[in-house]
């Protein structure tokens, strides 16, 4: 009874049912077989210290059922009374998708992996967003390449055309390039970093979040971002307080009374600025401060205390607890920080 019914259904009824149950037991068969392949070699790689093979099967899980499924999909079309130069044409388009999917999933992961091995790659080559998205178009540009091979297609007159295309974009585009490469430059210079606190010639300053193909993201301490077309950052004046290295000093102006100690007071400034360095997070323990006097001031003699600080953002609470903490020690010891002082003559002339 159920044969029956079956052979009086519509022709086209039977093909589209039996494409779709194609599609879906494909679809089904890849995420089974996916998950299969991935556990074992899950397991395989458990006891291992590597990173790339973890990433290696991600990609798997992910690429598995979509290249069952297109499989599936061409099978499917068997079903269908197609002519045969269709039925040609859907296997190039199947052909065709399978590689894209395979160089997509290959440049991702390649993407991952530079950003996982990026402090190995950092002396070598910083990674930014220009190194990684470079190293996908590369890869997705060998895929495109294998896939015109596989069609037989002839290379050479594409790569003529790109030629002469390529100047006449390069003319449209000359701003956009120009700040591509220079982004190339900051990134292979290494004179400014990810991770680095700049500050630009214009005043903003903060810490380079990232150097993308067209601007570099500066991010703000009250946490603004800031973008700057790499053209301009490449001809700018900037100070990058992470180079040479992230120790930087940290300078307090200090005031006393003239009639102070003033052997007493170095004494009891270093004291205070060693103990700072010591406790005090962002310090640098094995730094000693000192001072150095240099001003007679209208109402004090002024000096600068010299610290020092791991990172930029260190100084500020330095400086706090050290402001804090001299001017409790200098209640202590009786040493005056003066206030200002202005003392006035005036001249009376006594009348005749």
């Amino acid at each position: 009874m159920t044969a029956e019914l079956f052979t009086q259904l519509p022709p086209w009824v039977l093909a589209l049912a039996s494409s779709l149950a194609t599609v879906l037991v494909a679809w089904f068969i890849g995420k089974l077989a996916g998950g299969i392949l991935c556990r074992r070699l899950e397991a395989w790689t458990a006891n291992t210290a590597w990173q790339w093979d973890d990433l290696v099967i991600q990609a798997l899980r992910r690429g598995i059922p979509i290249w069952s499924l297109l499989v599936g999909a061409y099978i499917a079309t068997g079903f269908w009374s197609l002519p045969e130069h269709f039925q040609q044409v859907l296997g190039v388009l199947t052909y065709v998708l399978i590689w894209l999917s395979v160089t997509f999933v290959a440049a991702g992961l390649a993407g991952k992996l530079i950003l996982v091995y990026s402090r190995q790659f950092q002396h070598a080559l910083p990674v930014t967003s220009v190194t990684e998205n470079i190293v996908k178009i590369i890869i997705i540009g060998l895929g495109a390449l294998m896939i015109l091979n596989g069609l037989g297609i002839s290379i050479t007159p594409l790569l003529t055309a790109l030629g002469v295309g390529g100047l006449a974009v390069a003319l449209a585009l000359q701003d956009t390039l120009a700040n591509l490469f220079a982004g190339l430059y900051l990134t292979l210079a290494r004179e400014i970093r990810v991770g680095n606190y700049v500050k630009l010639e214009t005043g903003q300053e903060g810490y380079v979040d990232d150097i993308g193909w067209r601007a570099t993201r500066i991010r703000m301490l009250p946490n603004n971002m800031v973008l700057v077309p790499n053209k301009k950052l490449a001809e700018a004046i900037v100070t990058n307080f992470d180079l040479p290295s992230q120790e930087l000093a940290v300078l307090v102006e200090v005031g006393v009374a003239y009639g102070s100690d003033m052997a007493k007071v170095e004494r009891v400034t270093c004291d205070v600025g060693q103990e700072v360095m010591r406790q005090v997070t962002g310090g640098v323990p094995g730094f000693a401060p000192f001072i150095r006097f240099h001003t007679f001031g209208d109402f004090s003699v002024n000096f600068t205390v010299i610290l020092r600080a791991k990172t930029f953002v260190d100084q500020y609470l330095v400086k706090h607890e050290f402001v804090k903490r001299l001017h409790d020690r200098y209640q202590l010891e009786g040493i005056e920080i003066p206030f200002p002082i202005r003392t006035v003559y005036t001249k009376t002339e006594v009348a005749e």
